[in-house]
């Protein structure tokens, strides 16, 4: 039995490609910008032809997220996808290089590693355009009963709904948390999944979601509303925790009994903001798995977010814990 974890987090496990563009080349590419949109693999290729220089890392939002939860100090494992190629290679050795478990062995079958092409324009918007090859395949068989259970909290990530079996999966991991007396945690990723989804996930987060991440516009569009407290209102009725985003409006962490607003951090210019919503998540997660009161886990939240957004890349630059230590001591 290997050691208790703060967070788990479960995903589509993914290669990062961030190259910078201009708002002529995503209209060009006929692209919507500031939104993800999945495509196939020949549409992939042809994006990576056009695109100019870039980073490559692994990625994924919630593998983004359990890279911030150890840049806090804390401790965090995953559970993704991965072909037995080089691209999977490359993403396993960067979870744990980052101090991130991550134990899923690689299908020796199958659609290629995945890759999101990240394009960011000089507003610090981003455009992402995902191939989920064999990601968006996982199966129950794929989560680990031990894994799950040895996390204060489960973490799981919206986008991977979009495949039956993924669905199974996800509902598989939240079915172990609760066994183990564990809280499960859903990000709702962004409208789009939202919209796809929208009938399941008011399911899924009025039934096995006790933490839920959204900023406003998703919020907005699981409930229908676009008035914020009458969106909040829902939320709470639904769910133990919601974490909702504004922006540089800040967030806001409500219960049934609570309403906590939490101010934005500033860490540095915007640059882009690729990952601001996965690094928000694992500043709360990492507060509530420390068993930090809800405007600590907020501020830790915020601060995550800052960084992020400072500097190019979804994961933090500079150690989360040494950032906090300076903001808050």
């Amino acid at each position: 039995m290997h050691s208790p974890v703060d967070v788990v987090g479960v995903g589509n496990a993914i290669v990062d490609v961030i190259a910078t563009a201009t708002d002529e080349f995503i209209e060009g590419q006929n692209l919507v910008k500031n939104s993800m949109t999945l495509v196939d693999d020949e549409r992939a290729h042809s994006l990576y032809d056009l695109m100019g220089p870039g980073i490559e890392a692994s990625g994924g939002s919630a593998a983004n997220t359990m890279a911030g939860v150890a840049s806090f100090g804390g401790t965090a494992a995953y559970i993704g996808k991965v072909a037995g190629d080089q691209l999977g290679q490359v993403f396993a050795h960067d979870m744990r290089a980052i101090g991130v478990e991550f134990d899923v062995p690689p299908a020796d079958t199958g659609p290629a590693t995945a890759r999101c092409l990240i394009l960011v324009t000089p507003d610090a918007q981003r455009t992402m355009n995902t191939y989920l090859g064999i990601s968006s395949l996982l199966e129950p068989s794929d989560v680990q009963v031990e894994t799950v259970q040895r996390g204060q909290l489960l973490f799981c990530e919206g986008y991977l709904w979009d495949v039956e079996s993924a669905k199974q999966a996800i509902r598989t991991a939240m079915a172990f948390a609760a066994e183990a007396g564990r809280r499960s945690a859903l990000t709702l990723s962004d409208t789009f999944c939202v919209d796809r989804h929208h009938a399941e996930f008011r399911e899924l987060v009025a039934g096995s979601v006790d933490v839920l991440f959204a900023n406003d516009a998703e919020l907005a569009s699981l409930y229908g509303t676009t008035d914020l407290d009458a969106g909040l209102a829902a939320v709470r009725a639904d769910v133990e925790l919601a974490c909702v985003t504004m922006g540089e409006r800040g967030s806001v962490l409500v219960t049934a009994d609570e309403i906590v607003e939490i101010d934005a951090v500033t860490v540095g210019p915007v640059v882009d903001t690729t990952g601001a919503g996965d690094q928000y998540a694992a500043g709360v997660l990492y507060g509530l798995a420390r068993g930090k009161d809800l405007a600590t886990a907020g501020a830790l939240g915020s601060l995550a977010a800052a960084e992020v957004i400072s500097h190019v890349g979804p994961r933090p630059a500079t150690s989360l814990e040494a950032l906090a230590q300076q903001f808050f001591t």
